[in-house]
């Protein structure tokens, strides 16, 4: 799509050259603007910007520098308004004042490179909650740079960093964002963010950024009525004036057909994956760009528009950033999503998977084992959208899983305690599936260690439960040890192709085959019971004959003394054929475990 909006003068905002800095803002509506700092003691009239013809206002002060404060002033008739920069990338406050800023970063001179999406494991984090070291304030990206070595241990190797956008106050899920191009002023601001990318990428990690461009605010929104023009008592020229303004989060969806919105939006993804250098996006609650209501078959309230700038926004993405992700939550199963855009999709590498998280708790907070619907958790398992593997995103927790109403899962397993041994048991076999089942897997903050609190932006991470659980600890550990294929004999776990090849309702056991090639170098075996009893000596078939070597098992008292440490010992396939399979091997599992199995690595 070779869609482009010109200025007369590149560049937004305050722009830096050799002894001041041009500003340029967009008030198409005002009779008048100025702009006042702290580089002309905040006069008033000092400073009048010249109209451009693009409705645009700008112009050059020589003196101001970076680190200066200032705000526009517009007129609009009797209208006099101060103004935040809508292209600020650092503010005093989210309702306070913009502040010149310098973009120079040294970045290194090895260029980072990050993790191919089969082998991408995800751990999605809100900045003010994971690592909270002052009482009475928010986390930020110095504090959560203190952990990063714990997460390199841990073995992830994406980082989801949860909205960081400049939002009214000190807390907030991120949701809300004042100002996009803003880095929360809590936070530390764009300097320590970009310190923070630094320093995951020096351990391995990529970061991710989850952007909100389905709305803006509402809250300390300078961007209402930017130069004193609406419509109908809507917002003004950021926004839609009419009907298609409303959003479950406020009146204030953009206006999607506006070239200088779109143009704002598109400079803003660039942004972040050029001059932050990060790794991909996360798009918030696209099905609310795409349609009015969020609904899918409802054309009536369709937003082609909306469709258009995610088409135009991932298209250039693969063009300047190949390897760069760009994922959506839109939570509606909708294909056309991840369906490239010559095909007619929105051209996202992969979404969330409403259907996987659905399934897959329902299963394990089912309030006795005959409700369990292995059905169901065959579907999830094998459910991909446009016949892509890693089209989706798999969790059982995410930020709005455990939010509003929904807790974590121990806690939904067992509300008066979440350190039970069916809290742990149930919550490591989802943590064993979502590490199992093709797709890219994501866990949330704390997950690892059984953190039972639901989410809220004022409940900072419990850090002593990483002890306390250090066996959970090491069972996610070595979980993603394994889907990384880090020892060379789990390949299967990222191929492209699984096979759920034995379901058994009446012992709730299931088994299915991950693999690339099926070959021997490449085939997993994943083993599940879903039931409170164990299984001893239980006949299923192989896809292989041979040695079969066990090489995870949930129910180790490695993980938890506590539980059963049913031994199954490593296992040799007989060319018996069973479950559609060739060859039979006996295994034992152990109550509400899982068990991983593959073939050594024939040597050269």
């Amino acid at each position: 799509m070779n869609e482009t909006f010109s200025f007369k003068h590149e560049g937004m905002g305050a722009i830096l050259y050799n002894g001041g800095v041009s500003f340029r803002v967009w008030a198409p509506y005002a009779d008048q603007v100025f702009v006042t700092g702290d580089f002309n003691n905040w006069s008033q009239t000092a400073h009048p910007l010249t109209r451009e013809d693009n409705g645009c206002w700008s112009g050059d002060i020589a003196g101001a520098k970076a680190g200066d404060r200032y705000k526009y002033l517009i007129w609009n008739s009797e209208q006099q308004l101060f103004r935040i920069d809508p292209c600020s990338k650092e503010v005093t406050c989210s309702n306070c004042n913009s502040v010149i800023y310098h973009p120079q970063f040294d970045w290194g001179t090895d260029p980072f490179q990050a993790p191919a999406w089969h082998e991408m494991v995800i751990y999605e984090m809100h900045v003010g909650t994971f690592n909270c070291t002052e009482s009475g304030k928010p986390g930020n990206f110095m504090s959560a740079m203190a952990k990063l070595d714990y997460l390199q241990d841990l073995g992830v190797n994406a980082i989801e960093v949860m909205p960081a956008m400049e939002f009214r106050g000190s807390f907030s899920w991120g949701y809300n964002p004042a100002l996009i191009y803003a880095i929360e002023s809590d936070y530390g601001g764009p300097q320590a963010f970009k310190e923070f990318v630094k320093a995951a990428h020096a351990r391995g990690m990529a970061v991710i950024l989850d952007v909100v461009y389905n709305h803006f605010g509402p809250g300390d929104l300078d961007l209402w009525r930017f130069d004193g023009w609406s419509e109908n008592d809507k917002g003004g020229i950021y926004f839609y004036n009419d009907g298609r303004s409303k959003t479950p989060w406020g009146d204030t969806r953009p206006d999607y057909g506006r070239p200088e919105i779109r143009q704002y939006i598109f400079n803003n993804a660039m942004m972040w994956l050029e001059e932050f250098h990060l790794d991909g996006l996360r798009w918030d609650a696209t099905a609310f760009i795409r349609n009015v209501n969020g609904k899918d078959n409802d054309s009536e309230h369709d937003i082609a528009e909306g469709w258009s700038l995610m088409q135009w926004i991932n298209e250039e993405i693969k063009k300047r950033h190949p390897g760069k992700i760009s994922i959506a939550e839109d939570i509606r199963g909708n294909s056309f999503i991840t369906k490239p855009v010559p095909e007619g999709g929105a051209g996202f590498d992969a979404q969330w998977d409403e259907l996987y998280v659905r399934q897959i708790r329902a299963a394990l907070t089912s309030p006795e084992d005959k409700a369990v619907n292995l059905e169901s958790v065959k579907t999830a398992i094998e459910h991909r959208y446009d016949n892509k593997a890693f089209a989706r995103v798999v969790y059982t927790e995410s930020h709005d899983e455990v939010a509003e109403g929904k807790a974590r899962l121990p806690q939904e397993v067992s509300p008066q305690d979440t350190g039970s041994w069916i809290a742990k048991k149930l919550s490591t076999l989802g943590a064993a599936l979502v590490f199992t089942a093709p797709g890219i897997p994501m866990i949330f903050q704390g997950q690892e260690f059984l953190e039972d609190e639901w989410f809220h932006d004022k409940d900072p991470l419990d850090w002593p439960r990483k002890e306390m659980y250090a066996g959970v600890w090491q069972l996610y550990k070595d979980l993603i040890h394994l889907r990384r294929n880090q020892d060379g004999n789990t390949r299967g776990l990222c191929g492209s192709y699984v096979h759920v090849y034995h379901v058994n309702s009446n012992e709730k056991i299931m088994a299915f085959h991950r693999y690339t090639e099926q070959k021997a170098e490449d085939s997993v075996v994943i083993i599940v019971n879903l039931k409170h009893e164990e299984s001893l000596d239980y006949l299923i078939g192989f896809p292989r004959e041979g040695f079969w070597k066990v090489r995870f098992n949930s129910d180790a008292n490695l993980y938890d003394s506590n539980f059963s440490n049913c031994i199954c010992p490593d296992t040799v396939a007989e060319p018996v054929e069973r479950d559609s399979q060739p060859c039979t091997g006996k295994v034992s599992l152990g109550p509400y475990s899982v068990l991983m199995l593959s073939q050594d690595v024939p040597s050269a």
